[in-house]
């Protein structure tokens, strides 16, 4: 059967919206990726954490996507805006977080390239991001173009104490996407990454 995402931007957030992102923030560290939080998480602290993002985000010092499908939210990315005065062009790339019932469909990489595209709306050209070393993240970032810079070893902590390096990216978005061969989603014959990506060039292409 087809899953269906719709990807949107909120400009705030409801309660609704919170106890969604709690689920998928909850998952994912249950399922052991390195997001700043150690196991067990607490549902107080997950929705803590969301309700001073949906300040930043009302504050206009953050941006957020969300994903959803037939069950709610299941993937979200947000855009750090609130940088020191010097660096107006750039943002920094954050919690880009896919519950596992929605892994291996095409939503990561789409939330990627429409956080990029969030980034030109918002008037960026220049994001950073830092992924676990060589992590399932780290080589999808890798794929859609993003500029391995370097790692830094022992850097944090994954959620069960183990410790983990970290890899800054980078992402010139005045330069072309050229990423690596994408597979196919199961959304349409067409790759959903590939559909986004052919947007965007078409996007760069008229205002050439």
């Amino acid at each position: 059967m087809t899953t269906q995402h719709r990807i949107e931007r909120l400009m705030d957030l409801t309660d609704e919206h919170i106890q969604g992102l709690t689920d998928v923030l909850m998952d994912c560290v249950e399922g052991g990726a390195s997001i700043s939080f150690m196991s067990p998480l607490t549902r107080e602290r997950a929705v803590a954490f969301w309700r001073r993002v949906a300040q930043g985000v009302a504050a206009g010092e953050r941006a957020l996507l969300v994903a959803g499908d037939e069950h709610g939210i299941c993937g979200t990315v947000q855009l750090v805006l609130d940088l020191p005065e010097n660096q107006p062009h750039r943002a920094d790339l954050a919690k880009m977080l896919v519950h596992r019932r929605a892994r291996r469909q095409g939503l990561g990489a789409a939330l990627m390239l429409a956080a990029e595209s969030m980034a030109r709306d918002c008037g960026k050209t220049l994001l950073v991001l830092d992924a676990v070393t060589n992590g399932d993240a780290a080589r999808l970032y890798e794929r859609l173009g993003w500029f391995r810079v370097g790692d830094v070893p022992n850097f944090a902590l994954m959620p069960d104490g183990t410790p983990c390096s970290t890899t800054y990216y980078y992402r010139d978005l005045n330069q072309p996407v050229v990423p690596e061969k994408l597979e196919e989603s199961p959304l349409t014959k067409e790759s959903v990454v590939d559909t986004h990506i052919r947007e965007i060039i078409e996007t760069q292409e008229s205002h050439v």
